[in-house]
Formats: structure tokens, C-alpha cells, sequence
């Protein structure tokens, strides 16, 4: 069989795979790919020697290296499924820690910001995506587990589309992007430590919360749209319900309320763009739409952060992609 490049720029001596280990290496994937978790962990640690070999090439020793392997144990978690030759499963392991070390890389050296996980482009939508989670109700419960403060950094990273950056982490939640990267090495530590828990049992009703956050999101623009705002907020919402920004503390529901219908009154619309939602953590990523005869009137999105009490939204954080210009005009939802 042809040479498997390790992803560093070098090529190793050419592996003869016996016909019992590749069958065994595709019996796992396939395993993995149905949910198995301990399918999953197998592979991993058949394939962890490589793995740190490229991130060692790429990297050199240190907790860089540490996070990056935990980094693409996460990716697998949430990807397994785009593996299509269940017998190379090790060359997409190999290839995701590649890729997770040079967006690390990029990010230290602060050239460019790179708005996604270190993954292969997918067309895919935000529902194919989450039907190919196999492993996603207990990975979210294993997120649930974590503390609040190590919680949002997580899933801003790995469950949004355009939040994942350290500088977008870092105003979302107003920490330096050096917190931020202690905190998602604590998360992932933590994470790993919690799946080992998790996958003991059986969840279901992420994919149920999912789907019924993507129909919230739609009815609750609707119903802004119908002028039925104010109702929606005092009947799914908390009494006390706090609006942030950046961190700060700008007001209550009657803010939400002037900003909604400001907003509207404007000619500006939203559209659903991505949902990530568990038990008391929502993220609902909007498109903004500028009214015809002013294009430039608001920033192109923003991610209402929600967290949840007795299920019900206590603390909204607003947080509006950056505009292709400096120019800044009235606030926005």
C-alpha cells in the first residue's frame, strides 16, 4: 500500500496493514460512526502516537501540543461521521490535529482571524449537521456538566458558526483571549474527564431542544414582525430578565422591548442563521437585514447568548459581528 503522509511535511516509512487490523480498524469506525463511544475512544488511542507526532512537528512539546490533541478528540467526537473510508480513519485524525495546529498558530501569531473549528469545508446545513451527531446527546450532557464560566467559551467555540474565534470568545464574554484560552484548556480537561461519565448512559433530547429552539427563534421573530413582541417575552422569558453587552449590564425587558421595536420601526429584519441549544445554554446566531434604501444600517449578524433558569431566558448577552467598515450608527438589537 502507498506511503500515508503524518501531516508534517514528511512522509514515514510505508505501513503494511494486516488484513486483521484494517478490518479491525473499520470495525471500530463503523462502530464509532453509529455512536459507540467506546469505539471512538479505541480508535483514539490507536491512532494517538501519530497524532502527537504531527502536533509535536508542528508545535514542538508543550501544552499547546496537549490542547491541540484534545482539541481534535473533540472534533471526532462531533465529526466521526465525515470519515467516508472507515480503514483511513487514522490519515483524518492525523489530518485534523494538522489543521488544528496551524489554526493555533495563525491565531498566536494574531495575522488573520479564522472564523471556524479547524475542519474540511462542509455544505452541509445546520440540521444535516446535527442529524450526523450521532454522539451528540451525551456530549451535551457532558457540557451541562461543566461550570457556567467554562461552559460558554466551550460552546462558542465548538457550536456556533461564527463565534469561534479567541477574539470573539474573548469580547463575547469580556476576558483577555489569554483567559479565554485557559479557559477552554480547562473545559476540554474537564470535558474529557465528563464524556468518560456521560457516555455511561443514555440521553436524548438534545436533538428534541435543537429542533425546538430553530422553531422558538422563527416564532419569535414572527411574532415581533406581528407587533406580538412584548407577549412572547413575558410568556417564555424571565421577569427578571437582564440584557448585556460586551459585558456590561445595559438594562431589563424594556430595553430588549425599544430595541426590538426600534429595530423594526428601522426597516432591519432577522433570519435564523444557526442554533446551538441545551438545557441552560441557548445561542441563536441571526442574520441582520438592512432595510432596502440603507444596505449599510446594521452590522450583517448577531448572536443573542441565552441562558436559562427553570427554562426560561434570565440573561440575554447581544453580540453584533464586526461591519466590513469602522462607520457605526444608531444601536441594534
Amino acid at each position: 500500500m502507498p506511503a500515508i503522509a503524518d501531516g508534517s511535511g514528511h512522509t514515514p516509512r510505508t505501513r503494511t496493514a494486516t488484513p486483521d487490523t484494517e478490518s479491525e480498524e473499520v470495525a471500530l469506525t463503523l462502530a464509532a460512526r453509529g455512536g459507540d463511544v467506546a469505539a471512538l475512544g479505541a480508535l483514539l488511542e490507536r491512532h494517538r502516537p501519530g497524532m502527537r507526532a504531527v502536533a509535536l512537528s508542528l508545535l514542538g512539546p508543550g501544552p499547546d501540543t496537549e490542547d491541540v490533541l484534545q482539541d481534535a478528540a473533540l472534533v471526532a467526537l462531533r465529526r466521526i461521521g465525515d470519515v467516508r473510508d472507515p480503514a483511513a480513519t487514522g490519515a483524518w485524525l492525523r489530518m485534523v490535529v494538522r489543521n488544528s495546529a496551524r489554526t493555533l498558530l495563525r491565531e498566536r501569531a494574531r495575522t488573520a482571524p479564522v472564523a471556524e473549528v479547524p475542519l474540511p469545508p462542509s455544505a452541509s446545513t445546520p440540521e444535516s449537521v446535527l442529524e450526523e451527531h450521532v454522539m451528540r446527546d451525551w456530549v451535551w450532557e457532558a457540557v451541562e456538566a461543566l461550570s457556567p464560566t467554562l461552559r460558554l467559551p466551550l460552546v462558542l467555540r465548538y457550536f456556533t458558526a461564527g463565534l469561534t474565534p479567541y477574539q470573539r470568545i474573548a469580547e463575547v464574554c469580556a476576558i483577555p483571549v489569554g483567559t479565554v484560552r485557559s479557559r477552554l484548556h480547562q473545559a476540554r480537561t474537564a470535558l474529557a474527564a465528563a464524556l468518560r461519565t456521560a457516555a455511561d448512559g443514555a440521553y436524548e433530547g438534545t436533538r428534541r431542544r435543537t429542533e425546538e429552539s430553530w422553531t422558538e427563534a422563527h416564532e419569535t421573530l414572527a411574532a415581533a414582525e406581528r407587533g406580538e413582541f412584548a407577549r412572547v417575552v413575558a410568556d417564555r422569558w424571565a421577569p427578571g430578565l437582564s440584557v448585556f453587552s460586551g459585558g456590561a449590564r445595559l438594562g431589563g425587558t424594556p430595553l430588549l422591548l425599544a430595541g426590538m421595536d426600534g429595530d423594526l420601526s428601522a426597516g432591519v429584519r432577522q433570519r435564523p442563521a444557526h442554533v446551538a441549544a441545551g438545557r441552560s445554554l441557548v445561542v441563536w446566531e441571526m442574520d441582520l437585514l438592512s432595510p432596502p434604501d440603507d444596505p449599510g444600517h446594521c452590522p450583517p449578524g448577531v448572536a443573542w447568548i441565552m441562558t436559562l433558569a427553570g427554562g426560561r431566558v434570565d440573561r440575554l448577552s447581544l453580540h453584533h459581528a464586526p461591519r466590513p467598515t469602522t462607520e457605526s450608527k444608531v444601536p441594534h438589537l
